[in-house]
């Protein structure tokens, strides 16, 4: 049996501040929410929280204000166990934050306003080129300022570290990134802003797959689409590969992407092939939409590998354990 990964997080934090309404309101106008709450969120804090939860052992690099929604994060990640040492407190700019409006039909409009995460800057990332080398795998984010991103991938290349870009939102990287990533994890929208795409209206799982395939070698090593409720598809120079999710009733979509990515960085990093830790992360996102909010919302390694039908082969280690 073998160890659980070390996965180094290099990305966004905020604090959500969601309401929850029956519509979504139309330009000018107003609708009176029936629900309201704050949770920790940002994609870089949902990502290392799900991998965290899935059993990786996280290292999360990211930066937050000296203020009342920096102490609330603080005090999340650490309820998840997630180590907060390499998170730096700045006094001149506040947590990031996001505003979220989610619809009863469980989809969600999303506003972020960076604040202290616009700090991770290239020289920062610089300063963590040991803690990548000491990683299985590095994972970041379309959130944070280009430079940091492109810094992240080039360290990681020049280390020989296992590199997953999740490029949500898409963001003007090098072409030297998209080539390191191993995989690109992306939504279709996303997809084609990278070049991946047809002139299809709303291709099929199969096409979405074969499409994938043609982007390996061509934007990035790997490639991974995540398509809703429809599933997800991932290629790589050994396949290519198509999954339909369980069956589940959505309540709140948010942060469900992220709970897919942070999972698949987790089993990615432990060893598992492209094709099984697609799969497992594909249970993961759906097993996620089924509560409000984001990392609480997320399943526990053995849910989530029992959704998937995948056996757990590995021990946890003493930095990651359960």
């Amino acid at each position: 049996m073998g160890a659980r990964g070390r996965v180094v997080v290099v990305g966004s934090l905020n604090v959500d501040s969601t309401s929850y309404v029956e519509e979504f309101p139309g330009p000018g106008e107003t609708v009176l929410s029936h629900g309201f709450r704050v949770a920790l969120g940002g994609k870089g804090s949902n990502q290392a929280v799900a991998a965290q939860v899935a059993g990786a052992a996280v290292e999360f690099v990211a930066r937050i204000g000296s203020d009342a929604a920096g102490d609330f994060a603080i005090a999340t990640l650490e309820r998840f166990g997630l180590p907060t040492s390499a998170i730096v407190r700045g006094a001149d700019a506040p947590t990031g934050v996001a505003q979220i409006t989610v619809a009863d039909s469980g989809e969600n409009t999303i506003i972020v306003t960076g604040g202290a995460n616009l700090e991770l800057t290239a020289v920062v990332v610089e300063a963590e080129r040991d803690r990548f080398a000491a990683a299985d795998l590095v994972l970041t984010q379309g959130e944070l300022p280009v430079p940091a991103i492109d810094r992240a991938a080039a360290i990681a290349r020049d280390t020989g570290v296992g590199f997953v870009l999740n490029l949500a939102p898409p963001a003007a990287v090098s072409r030297d990134t998209l080539s390191t990533a191993d995989p690109l994890v992306v939504n279709e929208h996303e997809a084609r802003a990278v070049g991946i795409g047809s002139d299809a209206a709303n291709p099929s799982l199969e096409e979405w797959r074969e499409l994938a395939a043609s982007a390996v070698g061509a934007v990035s090593r790997s490639v991974v689409v995540t398509l809703g409720a429809t599933g997800a598809v991932a290629a790589s120079v050994d396949g290519s590969w198509a999954v339909n999710p369980p069956r589940v009733t959505a309540v709140d979509t948010t942060g469900a992407g992220d709970a897919f990515t942070g999972t698949l960085a987790a089993f990615l990093a432990e060893g598992r092939s492209l094709e099984e830790a697609l799969r497992i992360a594909v249970a993961a996102g759906a097993l996620a939409v089924q509560a409000r909010g984001t990392v609480d919302s997320y399943a526990t390694r053995e849910a989530v590998l029992h959704a998937a039908g995948v056996a757990d082969t590995t021990t946890a280690t003493a930095e990651g354990g359960e």
